[in-house]
């Protein structure tokens, strides 16, 4: 029977990078757990493997032959104190920054600590005999096969970080005596870049910025990304938490989230910066910029990874280029707009306000939205391009959201500060409505249907059984008209509510005054659930309904002289 690659699919990922990353010399030690990674090695003709007996040995001479060749060296062994032996070598390695990727073989982890033989603890390693350490799980499913993927990659990575220096994978293996794969099915390599390194080519086809959570942009930044898109027909998409302001911004999510789109643009590269995000964008390829350098795979597709500053990034691919015409960002406002044109009069929601609010809020004020609700209704919707706004979304829970509103307003007490939140959130955060230092300037809006809105959107198919458990309905005072009233004016804070449209056209325009009035104010305003629902069902079917006019008008038309000529 020939020899090919071992079927076990955590160590052909291992093989597959290893070739994908220029990784060819390997140091082996005999042993039974690496059978399947040594004897898939030896019958590849791009690997150039030495042997050596006694595992301390083995390190040594992989830390001459690196030293030497100024390439990496992969040392492999079995179980038991096999890899004990490697530690006088890899400490060597570390201290001389020599790039060495011990892998080191073993059975499940779930054996260490059951007295089973040849089995030891390998998940805590001294700190001076590798920059990184990953366990490389079996393969039993996609995200399994995911995870592996990323590790192997890190530890590679790991080589040249800092300086480099050693890594290590410890590679769980099933002892499998099948080697009939003939071709390693592709892996994902990821790239990582530094400054000083030649960087890749931006390339052909629909180029996308998607920016995540971020803190308010420099100018110098700006005008850099505004370059960029400029030079690369490209554009910038956004939700409220990203806080750029420049021309070739698009809010998606009104794009992304109808139920016929599935979260992608046609994007074939789309550059990721930024930090954690309600909103959900995928290209076709994926390159990431942020000075932490760490492979941050948010949707599964990442290729490239870019240690540096956006600021350096953009104008490494904007110094003397020169600039085009743009026609994408025109494309998608276009997208936007006609979306936004079929919108129906919404019922009495968190949608509707964040409709009818979003563009009169005070030129050069602040605001803050909760998770979950909140923050998606807002996001359909632009604000005036001098409002900066914010979300808890590095934990993304319930709590903290108006605590963190109340701690910005205290920065700039001559700025005004609006906080969105639905009564769930505000009630496990209400306590810091008590802090003595809130001032005028503070301006909260509570959305207050009774209940976790949120699990009602999601289409948990529990029915009304739903509201006693999952989403929380009765709590609270179960939609009272005075808790939240007296709790607030009981505090010194100015009182305002709306129950329906009517009421809220009479109160809104206090809410939002540019006047700095004598008191931080509250509004509670309170809607149903079931309107709740339906002003998301009608916003997640609007290019349904669009596509639906686009081509029933000339059906119409058509007809009606049919009609007309024969009757």
């Amino acid at each position: 029977m020939s020899t090919y690659y071992t079927t076990e699919r955590n160590v052909q990922i291992v093989i597959s990078l290893l070739k994908a990353h220029g990784i060819k010399k390997i140091v082996t030690s005999p042993g039974y757990t690496n059978i399947a990674i040594v004897a898939s090695l030896q019958h590849d003709p791009y690997f150039e493997l030495y042997s050596s007996i006694d595992e301390r040995s083995a390190a040594y001479i992989a830390c001459g032959i690196a030293a030497e060749s100024g390439e990496t060296v992969v040392i492999t062994c079995t179980g038991a104190t096999s890899a004990r032996n490697y530690m006088p070598g890899l400490t060597e390695a570390y201290y001389r920054k020599l790039p060495i990727l011990a892998i080191t073989c073993c059975r499940s982890n779930a054996l260490v600590g059951h007295y089973v033989n040849q089995q030891t603890d390998r998940s805590s390693i001294p700190n001076d005999i590798a920059n990184v350490s990953v366990y490389v799980q079996s393969v039993r499913c996609e995200e399994d096969e995911w995870d592996c993927m990323i590790k192997v990659n890190k530890a590679i990575w790991g080589l040249k970080k800092n300086g480099g220096g050693p890594c290590h994978i410890n590679l769980p293996v099933l002892y499998s005596n099948d080697f009939s794969t003939k071709e390693i099915a592709p892996v994902r390599k990821i790239e990582h870049y530094c400054i000083g390194d030649k960087l890749p080519d931006i390339p052909n086809g629909k180029i996308g910025i998607f920016v995540g959570a971020h803190v308010k942009w420099s100018n110098e930044l700006a005008n850099a990304v505004d370059r960029f898109c400029r030079i690369y027909n490209a554009v910038v998409f956004c939700d409220h938490t990203s806080n750029y302001k420049g021309k070739y911004r698009i809010l998606f999510p009104l794009i992304t989230e109808q139920y016929d789109t599935k979260d992608e643009l046609g994007i074939d590269m789309l550059i990721h910066i930024g930090y954690v995000s309600s909103s959900i964008l995928k290209g076709k390829v994926m390159w990431r910029i942020n000075e932490d350098g760490e492979i941050r795979d948010t949707f599964k597709r990442t290729h490239n990874i870019f240690q540096m500053s956006e600021l350096d990034f953009f104008k490494y691919y904007t110094t003397e280029k020169e600039e085009k015409e743009n026609m994408l960002h025109s494309f998608y406002l276009e997208k936007y707009n006609n979306l936004l044109n079929t919108l129906p009069e919404l019922p009495f929601s968190n949608m509707w306000v964040a409709k009818r609010l979003s563009s009169v809020l005070p030129e050069n004020s602040v605001l803050h939205l909760g998770i979950r609700n909140s923050l998606r209704s807002w996001n359909y919707f632009e604000v005036p391009n001098s409002i900066m706004s914010y979300c808890n979304t590095g934990g993304f829970g319930i709590d903290g959201g108006m605590s963190s509103l109340i701690g910005a307003s205290f920065f700039n007490r001559n700025k005004l500060y609006f906080g969105v939140f639905g009564d769930l959130l505000f009630f496990y955060d209400m306590n810091s409505l008590g802090n003595r230092d809130i001032s005028r300037n503070l301006r909260i809006l509570i959305i207050n249907n009774g209940l976790g809105q949120e699990f009602k959107n999601s289409g948990i198919a529990y029915g009304e059984d739903v509201d006693r458990f999952i989403a929380a309905r009765g709590h609270f005072g179960n939609l009272s008209t005075k808790l939240i009233k007296n709790y607030a004016t009981n505090l010194g804070f100015e009182y305002l509510t709306a129950s329906n449209k009517e009421e809220f056209e009479q109160v809104y325009r206090r809410f939002i005054t540019n006047e700095m009035t004598e008191k931080p104010m509250l509004f509670e305003v309170f809607t149903k659930t079931e309107d709740e629902s339906e002003a998301y069902q009608q916003i997640k079917t609007l290019s349904t309904k669009s596509n639906f006019a686009k081509f029933a008008k000339p059906i119409v038309k058509t007809m009606k002289n049919v009609l007309k000529n024969n009757f």
